[in-house]
């Protein structure tokens, strides 16, 4: 297992370190605020991401009676990060380009800042309007404003998206998320290491396996043990079946927006099929109840499984051919919501939408990790940025995980499925997985009772979301409903 390597910065460093670090090609990954000696005294935590291959970086630092520097001038994707941790953790940050409350919503004010240890917030609310930048100043009655939402037709999650457009054209573009924030980091404070792996698969219901991983590789790393090969095997094969599902699904909706009804029909039928086949393997379709710290729960059910997924191999390659065909559906994606490679590395993206863009980064091959190592990975990247290249992408994500699921399966070893795993008192560890969205990160702090002091979650969602109404400004109400399904976003992934 690779284990990052955790350094001290002191404040007056932070800013020259991470200049330094860009510089030299690194991303930073996400930002988190912890109390590690009660609430006067935070700690913020950097993760850092060298490039392919090269070990993961913890920075800590501790900010004392004043404030922190902000790093998003440097590196934009930590504005959200900062932003995040001033509202939960009610530290400020220096030279903010954006100050605003993000997990707050307009009118919102909190008792106290929850993720402080030990205390309950309470929530008053008075409602006021959001605030959004005006578009040629007042007398521009031309420029008109829609707020859609947080109500939206069909079983869609909450959200209020905020255009300002002329015609069809879209100016400006505005995502209210967090509508129904859930407080799951919070939720983590004081109860036990195994209880946080049933809680981590709920954070997001479509990355129950990947949630669960990562949760569980961050409990192992704190505890030094080592999972046994078989259940390494097997969690690879769990990760696999929900890649697969999730992007039969994404490819469903896509045909959805673009009014390519067979298409969509075809796809959620092939979602359904993914389905069924989780569901006779681990007796649940979201795969819930078998990853757990140290191994797996139990056995999956194996029987028949290498010719179930034969068959949806097939049934999906006539399904791509005819969606890679289908002029009309092509001609709503291609050009639509172009993500460039520059934009994508500095905002954030991640998973699917940063390797549509051109950015070659996949955990399962950079921080190699279950048994991934010993198996025939295959990484695909399109370069264009667009609706389609993102289409592409899935699909051949899912050739590939089926062609490496059969290889896994011809080849699985035997032997145990579960080793102890305790972490002990005063222990840290970092763990991640590469989702169907994107990576993955769960940073977890034990306390001196043995139970969870800190659990921290970077899921793919937040960070995509963040990036996607850039390819919105600009863009038309036409292709608003595509763009949007071609990031495959998912709100419960963001409003932790």
């Amino acid at each position: 297992m690779t284990v990052p390597i955790l350094e001290t910065v002191a404040r007056a460093d932070l800013m020259l370190r991470c200049r330094s670090a860009v510089d030299a090609g690194a991303r930073m990954q996400m930002a988190y605020a912890w109390f590690p000696d009660g609430p006067r005294n935070p700690e913020v935590r950097y993760v850092v991401h060298g490039g392919t291959r090269e070990p993961l970086h913890v920075w800590r630092c501790r900010p004392g009676p004043q404030t922190m520097p902000s790093l998003a001038a440097v590196t934009p994707l930590l504005s959200w990060y900062e932003r995040e941790i001033t509202d939960l953790c009610g530290l400020q940050f220096e030279d903010q380009p954006q100050p605003d409350p993000l997990v707050l919503l307009p009118g919102a004010t909190l008792s106290t800042p929850p993720l402080l240890p030990g205390v309950n917030a309470t929530l008053s609310y008075a409602p006021a309007p959001s605030t959004l930048p005006e578009m040629g100043g007042a007398t521009r009655d031309d420029v008109q404003s829609l707020p859609f939402g947080p109500v939206r037709a069909d079983v869609l999650e909450s959200a209020q998206f905020n255009f300002y457009y002329i015609g069809e054209a879209i100016l400006h573009y505005h995502p209210q998320l967090f509508f129904k924030h859930r407080g799951m980091e919070k939720r983590f404070e004081g109860i036990t290491p195994e209880l946080g792996a049933v809680l981590a698969e709920r954070v997001s219901g479509v990355g129950s396996v990947a949630h669960a991983l990562a949760y569980c590789r961050a409990l192992e790393a704190a505890a030094g043990c080592d999972v046994p090969p078989r259940a390494q095997w097997l969690r690879v094969l769990l990760a696999e079946l929900e890649r697969v599902y999730n992007h039969l699904h994404y490819l469903g909706h896509l045909c959805h927006t673009t009014t390519l009804k067979v298409g969509e029909a075809e796809g959620k039928y092939l979602e359904e099929l993914a389905k069924q086949i989780n569901c006779r393997a681990v007796g649940s379709r979201l795969l819930r109840g078998l990853v757990s710290p140290g191994g797996l729960r139990r056995e999956p059910q194996l029987t028949g499984l290498a010719e179930e997924l034969d068959k949806l191999r097939g049934e999906f390659a006539r399904y791509a051919v005819m969606l890679e065909a289908s002029t009309t559906h092509l001609d709503r994606l291609i050009t639509t919501g172009v993500l460039s490679r520059k934009l994508a590395f500095d905002q954030g993206a991640t998973g699917p939408i940063e390797r549509a863009s051109g950015l070659d980064r996949d955990l399962r091959r950079d921080q190699p990790y279950a048994a991934y190592p010993e198996l025939p990975l295959k990484v695909a990247v399109r370069e264009v940025g667009d609706a389609h290249a993102r289409q592409q992408l899935r699909i051949a994500e899912v050739e590939n995980s089926i062609e490496l699921m059969q290889e896994l399966l011809a080849r699985l070893p035997g032997g145990t499925l579960s080793a102890q795993c305790l972490p002990p008192s005063g222990s840290e560890g970092l763990g991640w997985s590469e989702s169907p969205r994107g990576s993955l990160y769960y940073a977890v702090h034990i306390n001196d009772a043995g139970r969870l002091a800190r659990v921290k979650i970077k899921s793919p969602s937040f960070s995509n979301w963040r990036v996607f109404p850039f390819t919105v400004h600009d863009s038309n109400m036409m292709d608003y409903a595509i763009n949007e399904a071609s990031f495959g976003l998912t709100i419960a992934g963001c409003d932790r």
